[in-house]
């Protein structure tokens, strides 16, 4: 039954009207558990986000329109959280561990996890076309979950080569990894595969780049991570420096190109490059400091820059 209000509801009428939307909600949401939500995600490494859409049926939560477009909202609101959790637990982390093995270590709390999922970006939920059920979307920042995940207060500085070697200043490093590589230690091959966190190794199994190298407010600030990932279409264009505009914000218009020669870990994601190439980056302070400054894009295969969780 529809109510044609001649007069400004009143503030008592306003806490009334509240008061029982609570009550309503709070029947909803003690069903909860009997909502079928349908949930996709998608991790996107070049735009470094997490995208998520989550959508249920209205009539199967017992809500009728136009009253129950307000209480949809309030359930994809309340739930958004817990749904997304299970995706970001599959996100990788480095080559030894997903966000899942760290909680399941201890290492991280469910509850920083949730915290993590609540700072995602929302779009106001919405009616899906048939108007039959209600949508959200959200996207949550792969910045957010490095600072999440971001443990050391200060810097580790560069190693300095016994034997330096004469180099150029740089403006950053690209790493080129597109193609299959020898894995090292085994008799096989792989695609570099993306993570949060990867590490970068010399011939000599000397570690050249990790976390630990850079300054903790690159990941703290939540808005860029120790690593960028594109595709070679970006780093052959014709412009003055050969890359994208996009990239130049990250590296310059001058980096030091390298390519991998192989590829370490449990999960193919750390590169390895010639050992004389990691003494061009390590034999000058100026180039020291764009590892610290996390100024390093790794091309990869275009088919492990997007896909679904």
């Amino acid at each position: 039954m529809n109510v044609r209000l001649k007069r400004p509801v009143g503030k008592g009428k306003k806490s009334l009207i509240a008061f029982l939307l609570m009550v309503v909600l709070s029947r909803i949401y003690g069903q909860e558990s009997g909502i079928r939500f349908d949930v996709s995600a998608s991790v996107d490494w070049q735009r470094a986000q997490l995208s998520a859409q989550t959508s249920f049926d209205l009539a199967q939560a017992g809500l009728r329109l136009p009253s129950g477009r307000l209480m949809g909202e309030e359930i994809l609101n309340e739930a958004y959280p817990r749904l997304l959790r299970p995706y970001l637990l599959s996100l990788r982390v480095d080559s030894n561990a997903t966000i899942g093995n760290l909680v399941d270590r201890g290492d991280l709390a469910l509850k920083e996890l949730d915290t993590l999922c609540l700072g995602a970006k929302k779009t106001p939920p919405s009616l899906t076309a048939d108007l039959a059920g209600m949508i959200g979307r959200y996207t949550l920042l792969m910045g957010q979950i490095s600072a999440a995940l971001t443990r050391h207060r200060q810097a580790i500085k560069p190693a300095r080569p016994l034997l330096p070697a004469q180099t150029a200043d740089y403006t950053g490093i690209i790493i080129i990894a597109d193609k299959e590589l020898p894995i090292h230690g085994r008799n096989t091959r792989a695609l570099v595969e993306p993570c949060l966190f990867p590490k970068i190794w010399d011939t000599d199994m000397n570690l050249i780049y990790e976390r630990n190298l850079t300054n903790p407010a690159l990941s703290g600030s939540g808005e860029n991570s120790i690593i960028h990932y594109t595709w070679g279409h970006n780093i052959y264009r014709p412009t003055p420096s050969g890359l994208d505009d996009s990239l130049v914000k990250l590296v310059g218009e001058r980096p030091l190109r390298i390519f991998a020669r192989s590829v370490f870990g449990i999960c193919p994601t750390d590169p390895i490059i010639d050992t004389a190439d990691s003494r061009l980056i390590l034999s000058n302070e100026n180039n020291r400091r764009l590892l610290q400054e996390g100024k390093v894009v790794m091309v990869i295969n275009e088919s492990l820059l997007r896909k679904p969780l």
